[in-house]
C-alpha cells in the first residue's frame, strides 16, 4: 500500500519544504503521505494506525493543515497539469454522481474554528437511510478524476453540474488554463435545457440522452417543440469512464464511507486518492 518510487517522483517536487514558516521540521512527506493513504485505503481509525507511521495526531494535523491551505488540492491540479502537457489526458469527459453514507462518527463539527470554504452543512444530509454525502466529479476518458464538489446527499445532480465544470481548470505553460473540454457525457438526469445551453454556449459537445418524459412532452408540442437534441449513441458508450473512477476510489473504504467531521477533510481525501491515481499513470 505504499507509494511506489515513480509515484514519489512525481509528486516529490510538488509538495512544500520540509521546514514550515514557525522554525522546525515536518516529519517525512513520503512517510505522512503513506499514513494518510493506509487511514483511507483501510478504513482504520486514526489512533490504531499502526507504529509505523509515528503519532497519528501529526499525521492527521498534516492532513488537516494541508486541506485549509489548499495543499492537496494544488498537488493534485498540478499533476493534470503534466499529463496535459504530455499528452495523457483525455479531453472527452464524463460527468456524475455518488452518494456515500455519514458514519455517525462525521457529524457533530463544531461551527466555530471552521476552515475557510467550508460549508455551512458539511455537505452532510439527512435521510431516512441517516447521513450521506454525494459526491459530483468530473473524469477524463481514461477513468481518472479531474474535479470534486460535495453536497449533502439528498442534492440533486443537475443542480451542481456548473460547479463540476467550474471546478476543471488544468494550468497549462503558456496561457490561460484549460477549462473547456472537447465534449461532455452524462446520464439522463443532466439533461436539461440550462445544461445544454451551457454547454452550447461553450462550445462543448454535449452527448446527454433525453429521458422518456422530456421526448413525450416535446412531440405532444408538435412543431412548436422543436428539434431533438442531438445526440452521438456510439459516443456515449464512453460515459462508463466516470461509473470506473468511482469504483476506483471506493476501493478506498474510507472513500466509500465517510468518516470526516468536514467537507474540507473529506475533499482533502479524495484528492490525494486522486493524487495516486494521476502520479501511477
Amino acid at each position: 500500500m505504499s507509494l511506489t518510487d515513480a509515484q514519489w517522483a512525481r509528486i516529490e517536487p510538488l509538495l512544500p519544504d520540509r521546514t514550515p514558516r514557525r522554525g522546525g521540521r515536518w516529519r517525512d512527506h513520503r512517510q505522512v503521505i503513506d499514513a494518510i493513504a493506509f487511514k483511507y485505503r483501510t478504513g482504520t481509525p486514526w489512533t490504531d494506525l499502526p507504529d509505523r507511521f509515528g503519532s497519528w495526531k501529526g499525521v492527521h494535523n498534516r492532513l488537516r493543515t494541508w486541506a485549509a491551505d489548499g495543499t492537496w488540492e494544488r498537488v493534485f491540479t498540478a499533476l493534470l497539469a503534466r499529463a496535459d502537457a504530455e499528452g495523457d489526458l483525455d479531453w472527452v469527459v464524463a460527468v456524475d454522481s455518488t452518494i456515500v453514507r455519514a458514519h455517525q462518527h462525521a457529524a457533530g463539527a463544531r461551527p466555530k474554528g471552521a476552515p475557510a470554504g467550508e460549508p455551512h452543512d458539511h455537505a452532510l444530509g439527512r435521510s431516512r437511510g441517516g447521513l450521506t454525502t454525494k459526491i459530483h466529479l468530473a473524469a477524463d476518458g481514461r477513468c481518472r478524476p479531474l474535479a470534486f464538489v460535495l453536497t449533502p446527499g439528498q442534492s440533486g445532480d443537475a443542480p451542481a453540474f456548473e460547479q463540476v465544470m467550474a471546478a476543471i481548470r488544468v494550468p497549462r505553460p503558456v496561457g490561460r488554463p484549460r477549462t473547456r473540454p472537447d465534449a461532455v457525457l452524462a446520464d439522463k438526469a443532466y439533461s436539461s435545457r440550462a445544461i445544454r445551453r451551457h454547454l452550447r454556449e461553450r462550445r462543448i459537445a454535449a452527448v446527454i440522452p433525453q429521458p422518456a418524459d422530456q421526448i413525450a412532452n416535446r412531440r405532444n408540442k408538435g412543431t412548436r417543440g422543436g428539434r431533438p437534441p442531438g445526440f452521438d449513441r456510439e459516443a456515449y458508450k464512453q460515459r462508463n469512464t466516470v461509473e470506473r473512477c468511482i469504483n476506483k476510489l471506493k476501493q478506498w473504504r474510507g472513500l466509500a464511507t465517510r468518516y470526516d467531521k468536514t467537507a474540507t477533510v473529506y475533499r482533502a481525501a479524495l484528492h490525494i486518492a486522486g493524487i495516486l491515481i494521476w502520479a501511477a499513470r
